[in-house]
């Protein structure tokens, strides 16, 4: 069942991904594999592979909140758009989170939602 809302919490070596709606949450988890290598460069691809297996995973999604430390999300923004513009419009917001549970996120997104529809979010 395809969803229209996502929330997701990345590092530079996990995501999880949370997809929901009124009554449905799904959750995935993704890592980045590490390729052992001295090749100048190797850990800037492997951060690229793992961003694109994350905007893959969120490919359908009208609404995305992502959330993460501030590192990981401004590398992940640079990321989308450079490399998937299509993506940065359904991003609806980022917010600074440590760790927390996915309750939590789904609770967050939500919140996020209602503001937005009461015009209270203004900005990306």
């Amino acid at each position: 069942m395809p969803f229209l809302h996502a929330v997701v919490w990345l590092d530079h070596h996990n995501a999880q991904i949370i997809q929901f709606d009124a009554d449905q949450v799904e959750a995935r988890k993704l890592q980045a594999v590490s390729h052992d290598t001295r090749q100048h460069g190797s850990e800037v691809r492997t951060g690229h592979e793992f961003f694109g297996e994350v905007c893959d995973a969120l490919a359908g999604i009208a609404s995305i909140l992502v959330t993460g430390s501030h590192t990981a999300q401004a590398d992940f923004r640079h990321y989308v758009g450079k490399h998937r513009p299509a993506l940065a419009p359904r991003i609806t917001g980022w917010e600074t989170v440590d760790h927390p549970t996915q309750g939590q996120l789904v609770a967050l997104a939500r919140q996020r939602q209602q503001q937005a529809a009461a015009g209270l979010v203004t900005g990306r």
